[in-house]
This record gives structure tokens, sequence and C-alpha cells, in this order.
């Protein structure tokens, strides 16, 4: 007897895809051989055909399988073992001028042409986000809100989508109240406010490095100056060297991303967590924790935020739904601590407030429920996704070239043989219609030369096979030249 329920099926697919991804590991089912068709193994297990093609895709998203039109689904060929992750960067603890705005502005704008093979700004493609049901619950919204939905949402922002965000709290292992968060205007208004609470124009705070080129950027148009962490491919910023920098520059707050950093994907366990929270304790500066990842993890269990170890209020925790949710509605937010009132008097002379009916929106899907079903199979899919793109690197970039191993998020960081310039790569790709983030731009002083970082945030396609075997020539040409 078939399994009716939808419930039913959400569980069923699962174990539909362990049993043959269990054959083709052992395998029985080798490569090239073709799975049995949808509708026998749905008569065969005793499940939906629904159930069955949603296994099917998710072990596509895990590459096991591959859908060949007319005919079937197949195992795939084995790819190459990955090659080495990237080195970890050689300490600097000098302060800089920040200067990233000319090469950003040129990634950006190719991320608008909808022609360019997008391996440039990190986003998600809109096909792996919700966006028909956020889109009807915006439209019944703005039918039924009235003058609510057009008036002012002053700081510290719409209660409802507060509570919501108060109640996933404790999944990071914190207990926040509606009372201590703030909304924002996405991620980045949330880090400004921060940054403007607790530094002035010459001060000068610590920075991973490499980091993302959209905080760089935040940083230099606020005249502060950054000492570079170097940060470790798989834990993060290096403590080590942090407390060396702390001893010799006055510094005024640390900038992290803990939980899936951007571009490493690096996560800091959580006894390195705690280690950085108490070592800023004793010094008395802030620690502004960017967590924009942070439900993107690939593992089973949700990372703790280094929040979750504050007991001073000096953990200025920031995120958004930009990137699981939906990018241009820019509702983000931020839990700032004992600097709550700060950041609410500077958000108001800032922007006044956050739009409100995106607001509403977001806390109504929240409210109710399916978002954490739809976290698991975005997840499943953008992990999935950066295996992909891994495994393409591995196969068409030179020798020499070492890759990233992110457990979250979905971008990845590719460091390539020292005769190839990030730079020229990118104009070359660049005009064959192919975008990347050069290295450069993720370092306040031009660091990472021969690296790039790769957007994983779109389905696996001949579109994008093209472009990673592509830029893999170029670079060889590179090597070669």
């Amino acid at each position: 007897m078939q399994a009716s329920s939808s419930a039913a099926d959400g569980h069923l697919y699962e174990q539909v895809m362990a049993e043959m991804a269990a054959l083709i590991e052992a395998g029985t089912l080798r490569q090239g051989d073709r799975l049995p068709s949808v509708r026998r193994l749905s008569r065969q297990r005793g499940v939906s055909v629904a159930t069955v093609v949603q296994a099917y895709l998710g072990l596509e998203d895990r590459g096991l399988v591959e859908a060949r039109p007319q005919s079937g689904h197949y195992v795939r060929a084995r790819r190459a073992p990955l090659p080495p992750e990237p080195r970890l960067p050689r300490p600097t603890t000098t302060a800089c001028k920040v200067s990233v705005r000319s090469v950003a502005a040129r990634v950006y704008s190719a991320s608008r042409d909808p022609s360019i093979v997008p391996f440039g700004a990190a986003s998600p493609s809109p096909e792996l986000l919700p966006t028909d049901k956020l889109n009807r619950i915006l439209a019944a919204i703005a039918r039924s809100a009235g003058g609510a939905g057009v008036a002012y949402d002053p700081p510290p922002g719409l209660p409802a989508l507060r509570r919501q965000i108060a109640r996933r709290s404790v999944d990071w292992g914190c207990a926040l109240g509606p009372d201590d968060i703030v909304t924002t205007i996405g991620a980045m208004e949330a880090l400004h406010l921060c940054l403007k609470a607790v530094a002035r124009r010459g001060d000068t705070i610590a920075i991973e490095s490499p980091t993302y080129f959209g905080l760089l950027q935040l940083i230099e148009s606020l005249g502060i100056r950054a000492v570079e962490i170097p940060s470790h491919p798989r834990a993060g910023m290096d403590l080590d060297v942090l407390e060396e920098a702390l001893g010799r520059h006055a510094i005024k707050a640390v900038l992290a991303v803990p939980n899936f950093s951007n571009p490493l994907g690096a996560l800091m366990p959580d006894e390195a967590k705690e280690r950085l929270v108490a070592m800023l304790a004793r010094r008395e500066i802030p620690l502004i924790e960017d967590d924009i990842h942070g439900d993107l993890h690939f593992g089973d269990v949700r990372p703790r935020v280094a929040k979750s170890f504050d007991r001073h209020g000096l953990v200025m925790l920031c995120s958004s739904f930009s990137k699981t949710l939906a990018p241009g509605y820019r509702v983000g937010w931020v839990a700032p601590g004992r600097f709550r009132d700060t950041v609410e008097q500077l958000k108001f002379a800032q922007t006044v407030a956050s739009p409100t009916l995106t607001q509403m929106a977001v806390a109504e899907l929240l409210d109710e429920g399916g978002y954490d079903h739809h976290l698991r199979a975005l997840r499943r899919r953008l992990a999935a996704q950066v295996a992909r793109v891994s495994e393409a690197v591995a196969e068409h970039f030179p020798a020499g070239t070492r890759v990233a191993r992110p457990s979250g998020g979905f971008v990845l960081w590719v460091e390539m043989p020292t005769g190839v310039s990030a730079l020229d790569l990118h104009d070359r790709a660049l005009d064959r219609g192919i975008s990347v983030a050069p290295g450069p731009l993720f370092s306040a002083k031009h660091r990472f030369l021969h690296c790039v970082r790769l957007n994983c945030g779109f389905p696996w396609s001949d579109l994008l096979d093209h472009g990673v075997r592509t830029l893999g020539r170029l670079a060889g040409e590179m090597v070669g030249s």
C-alpha cells in the first residue's frame, strides 16, 4: 500500500535516497548503471511516485546520479579526488587603510547582466527560494494591511518579526527576547550601525583575512583602518595572532564571521568561539558577529553563534534573510547587546525605518511554519552545488590548484598556481561572459593575488560546466605563458 500523506512522503524520500545511495557506495550499482524507473521503484518500495522523484532529485543534488532526457537516471562517473586545501595566509598585523571599491564595482556590475555566467557575486538562485509563496503572502498582506502596510515602522522594528527571530534564537544557543532585537535593511545596514556605534574615523578594527569585500567596502566608507588576522580554511580566524594584535594595537572592535565565513566557508569550533568572546571581554572590546550564513550548514546541527557565550553584552549579532529567503526584500536584524540604544538612535538617524511590508511578509512566513523544511531542502541543494563546482575545478583547473572545503554557505575559495593572476583571470573571463570575484578584493592589503571566489548558489547546468571549463583553460594558459 502506498503512503499517501505528504508528511509520510517527506520522511520516506530520505529513506529511499539513503537506500539507493548505499547501493551506489557499495558498488552494487556502478558507474553508468541505470536506476529503476520512477514507477518501478514506486511499486517496489510501496511509496508514491512523488517520493521517488524527490529521492532521485536528492541523489542528483549529491552528485551520485544524473538524469538523461527520455532515458532515466544513471549512476554518475566518479570524479578525480579534490586538490589540497588553500594555505593559511602569513600573519601581517600592521593596520592599513582600505580600498577595494573599483574592482568590487565591476563584480557587482557583472551580476546585473543575465547573460554573464554568475560565479562573481554571492547570491542564491531565485529558483532555490520560496519566491512564489513569499510573493503570495506579500500580496495578501498588501491587500489587507491598510495603513499599517504603508506607515513608518520606526526602530526597533516590527514586533511580529522580532518575536519570530527571538523564537529561533534558541536554535543558535541563545535566549534572545524581542526587545533585544532591532530590525534593519539587510545585514549590511546592521553591520554598518554596529561599526558606527563602536568605532570612529581613523580607529582600528580587526578583521578576518580573507574577508568579504562588502565588509571591506563598508570599512572603507567609514574611514576605519583594518588589521588583517589570518583565517584557517576550516577553523576560521587565528586567535593566537589576534591576541598578539590586541597587544600591539588600540583595536576598537573585532568583526568576524565565525559560522561559514565568506569566502572560505570556515566554521570556528565552539571552544574557539568561547575563547574569542572571553578574550575580548577581558579587554572590553566589542565583537561584531556576522551570522548571515549560519542557517546554511551542511551538517546535521545548526552551529552555535559566538553570541551564545556572551555574558557582558559585548557581542553584536547581525544577520538577515537575504541568503535564505529573499535578497531583494532586504530584511535584516541585529541583537546589539549593551549598545542597543545607540544602534536604535543611529538606525533612526540613518534610515528612519525599515520597509514595513517585507518585514510583515517574512514574519508571516516564519509564523505559519515551513521555513525549516525549506532550509533543509536549500541546504541539501547548496551542499551538492558546492561539491559539484569543487569537482569541476579539480578536473579542469591546472595542477597546483587548491580548493577550500566549506561546511556551509555557497561560496568556494580557489587558490591557483603562482603563475595565475586572479585580476587577469577576472578580466579575461569577463571578456568571455564569465564573472568571478578575484582574490585581492578580499584583503585590505590586496593579498591573495592567485585566488578567486566562485559563487555556487545556482543549480549545476551546462552553462556553469562551460564556465568552469573555460576558467580552467584560461588559468592553464597563464601557467604555461
